[in-house]
């Protein structure tokens, strides 16, 4: 059987979306997010589903049930190549343990990721992050 993972990430970019996110639920669900340039439509998703049931039943990867969607506006940012390609937008971090002054969460402003840290500005206050340090980071809808 094969890694659903590393399955995902060497078939999709052949179709031409990118892997944002993966959930395996205990129910046999797989729920996967999908991304490309200009946004994701009912059908990326439809061709996507369509093209990986078959794959999945070929490789022998067992799931009960299947849902592609895309990220949303407050997609989650977890690659450097993330941080990178959303720089100068609005985030809003969630860090696993506080920083000294007690905050945990913030919003603010990408700058970007340099030494396994994801770089942002705080109200002015430049923030280093060390990735290992962060629970969850989301864009935060402008709008």
């Amino acid at each position: 059987m094969a890694n659903l993972q590393d399955v995902l990430e060497s078939t999709l970019p052949g179709l031409g979306y990118e892997l944002v996110d993966l959930e395996l639920a205990q129910n046999g669900l797989v729920r996967l997010f999908i991304d490309k340039p200009g946004g994701i439509t009912v059908e990326d998703c439809v061709t996507v589903s369509n093209h990986f049931t078959r794959l999945f039943m070929v490789e022998n990867i067992p799931y009960e049930r299947l849902e592609v969607s895309s990220p949303g506006l407050d997609r989650a940012l977890r690659k450097p190549a993330d941080f990178e390609r959303f720089a100068g937008q609005q985030v809003k971090v969630k860090l696993r343990l506080p920083l000294p002054d007690k905050r945990k969460r913030f919003i603010g402003t990408l700058i970007g990721f340099e030494n396994e840290a994801v770089i942002v500005d705080v109200e002015g206050e430049r923030l280093t992050l060390p990735l290992a340090q962060i629970d969850k980071v989301r864009l935060e809808p402008q709008f």
